[in-house]
């Protein structure tokens, strides 16, 4: 179990990402999770994706990146800031040969870095392809327990969110999970 911390980050060899947490939704109520993420040179975020119910935040810091917001893609410079809200499609890479570290906000908090600890987890141990996805039995079991989290854009989304509702038990019954203790720990008592 990785623990995303400076020393332990969490890693996706895939993609070239490193991510090292700094305020855990524990630490803020529920209402921020921050992360420093790091991005190779030639790194890239594994789908394009949308957060529903979340804003997110860039800090831009090491080097350039690329962003495609809705369509548009922009270079942001080291010091800006890209800001992308709730349900609006996006992902970024890193089109230098200087590593990025980018700090990374969502609000609200959800349920975010465990989905980060589930996805690294498996990346870390080869269960990911190499566009950095896991297999479609393990996506489904995702994509049903983070949909308030992460999802596909739309129209893909309007495929996969039906498909995940009705696949996630039959990959349930094979052992997928969208949890697991060997990366996030044993769950604490409720």
């Amino acid at each position: 179990m990785h623990t995303g911390t400076e020393q332990d980050p969490l890693v996706h060899p895939v993609t070239g990402e490193r991510i090292v947490f700094r305020k855990r939704s524990r630490d803020t109520g529920g209402d921020l999770f921050e992360m420093l993420l790091y991005l190779a040179p030639s790194g890239f975020i594994a789908a394009p994706h949308v957060h529903p119910n979340q804003e997110e935040r860039f800090e831009i810091g090491g080097a350039p990146v690329i962003f495609k917001v809705a369509g548009k893609e922009r270079l942001y410079q080291p010091g800006e800031v890209a800001v992308v809200p709730a349900g609006t499609p996006h992902v970024w890479w890193n089109p230098g040969q200087r590593e990025a570290a980018t700090i990374v906000q969502f609000r609200p908090a959800l349920d975010t870095e465990t989905f980060f600890e589930t996805f690294f987890g498996l990346a870390s141990d080869g269960k990911v392809g190499r566009n950095g996805l896991p297999n479609p039995l393990q996506m489904m079991a995702l994509a049903r327990d983070y949909h308030r989290e992460m999802q596909l854009p739309p129209p893909a989304q309007w495929v996969l969110g039906p498909l995940a509702m009705l696949m996630a038990p039959f990959a349930r019954a094979l052992g997928y999970r969208g949890r697991y203790d060997k990366y996030s720990g044993p769950r604490a008592p409720s």
